[in-house]
């Protein structure tokens, strides 16, 4: 396969994987629908509110586990069409069903799983078309679709729930996100065997990008990858960082309406910014994780997140608010970009699908535990401040483990003798795993 049809392929199968986000990514206006369900003649709890989305959160994070390594089995298109049915039956099923317990069930597992499987079966495939040059700007749009949905989620499920009700708002959106999901799966795919992705023009530039991101260059399997304490320090990185942007996320509309006394229709405006800002942060960060340095990256991210918390509290004006969700979407945006590229720079590409899937269970128990508190802290206290001081505690934490991890060379050493040095690829890195397992398959 020649450069040019190899990158030409390469961008339709990130940008379809977009797609897939931008339906899938109706998780993050669930702040739309539990301002619905909290309001007459509903009435849910803050609490309760909160349940199927924390619900969702879990199971998308850990279906990641058994989606990636699918995918890393027998492709990513019928993955993703089963997410694609999924969907449908999640939400048909939801308004069908309008309890705790019915939408726990349809939407947190259901749709959640679906979530699990598309979003496992896009960023891989995606990445594995590209070297390492462009690693965090690949996972940058694909993840993007997953924040930019909100942007228009928001506003269409308010419309919906204001013209139809929202019983017919799950049926419809259920609908049309199926038939997309289905459409954009058609697309995507994984590289073919012994493909190696094209090299920077720049070859000052190339050695450049292998210095500041390079990895072990070795690739791990997901037993393997366990073991090392990188995994461990990436896992309780991801799990604080998200932490802190799920919460807000599932609840940001009602933040805003008690917080900073916004009408309705506004609070719903800041859900949009949030998206915005998300989508933007996705983006930004990974190109800027390719320019820069990934850990250096993060460290921005997780600052931003610690002063931005600190003060969150005290943004009860419109401005203030607005401003402060910008930059508290900005950072969360980055995040998701910048670990799937880092999982890929740490343990490699071949079991990317998998070993991300491992990773992004810190996700899930961001999810999980993110919202709970928010809900339970708003309950008891009738504001969000506590749960706000506990994200800028838990992003601190994020700095402090971000400082002191290393890549996997020193691992690598142990695992294998040969200097990854000397095996290096000289035009994209890839080279290293090709080789590396070349040699271990003769012993």
């Amino acid at each position: 396969m020649s450069s040019l049809v190899s990158q030409k392929k390469g961008w339709i199968v990130a940008f379809s994987g977009l797609g897939v986000n931008l339906a899938l990514g109706v998780l993050y206006s669930w702040g739309v629908f539990a301002a619905a369900l909290r309001s007459a003649p509903n009435n849910w709890t803050a609490t309760q509110s909160q349940l199927p989305y924390m619900i969702a959160c879990a199971v998308f994070a850990f279906l990641m586990v058994p989606g990636g390594r699918l995918q890393d089995k027998i492709g990513p298109k019928p993955i993703i069409m089963a997410a694609g049915l999924l969907t449908g039956l999640g939400f048909v099923f939801s308004g069908l069903f309008m309890t705790v317990l019915g939408l726990s069930l349809f939407f947190g597992v259901v749709f959640g799983t679906a979530m699990g499987f598309g979003y496992a079966a896009t960023t891989p495939p995606a990445i594995k078309w590209f070297g390492p040059h462009k690693r965090g700007l690949i996972s940058g749009i694909v993840v993007s679709g997953f924040g930019l949905a909100g942007i228009y989620v928001a506003p269409l499920t308010r419309y919906l729930l204001a013209a139809h009700g929202i019983v017919n708002t799950f049926f419809v959106l259920g609908a049309g996100f199926c038939a997309a999901i289905l459409v954009f799966a058609q697309f995507i795919s994984n590289p073919p065997a012994g493909y190696v992705a094209p090299a920077p023009a720049d070859k000052i530039k190339e050695r450049k990008i292998l210095k500041i991101n390079k990895g072990s260059g070795i690739d791990y399997d997901w037993k393997e990858m366990i073991k090392t304490p990188q995994f461990l320090g990436l896992w309780i990185m991801f799990c604080f960082g998200t932490f802190a942007g799920l919460l807000v996320i599932g609840q940001l509309a009602n933040i805003g309406i008690e917080q900073a006394s916004l009408a309705p229709q506004t609070a719903v405006l800041l859900v949009s910014v949030y998206a915005l800002f998300n989508f933007l942060g996705r983006i930004g960060c990974g190109f800027i994780s390719d320019k820069l340095e990934r850990k250096m990256t993060l460290l921005i991210i997780f600052g931003i997140q610690v002063i931005c918390f600190a003060f969150f509290s005290q943004f009860t004006t419109t401005l203030t608010l607005f401003i402060g969700t910008a930059f508290v979407a900005f950072a969360f945006g980055g995040m998701l970009s910048l670990f799937p590229a880092i999982t890929c720079d740490y343990f490699g590409v071949k079991n990317l699908g998998v070993n991300y899937g491992l990773v992004f269970t810190a996700w899930g128990a961001g999810g999980v535990f993110g919202p709970l508190l928010g809900g339970m802290v708003r309950d008891a206290t009738g504001a969000y401040g506590a749960a706000f001081a506990v994200s800028a505690v838990l992003s601190a934490l994020g700095i402090i483990i971000t400082t002191v991890i290393k890549p996997p060379n020193q691992a690598a050493a142990k695992k294998d003798p040969v200097p990854v040095g000397l095996v290096a690829c000289p035009h994209c890195g890839e080279g290293i795993s090709l080789q590396l397992s070349a040699q271990k398959a003769q012993h």
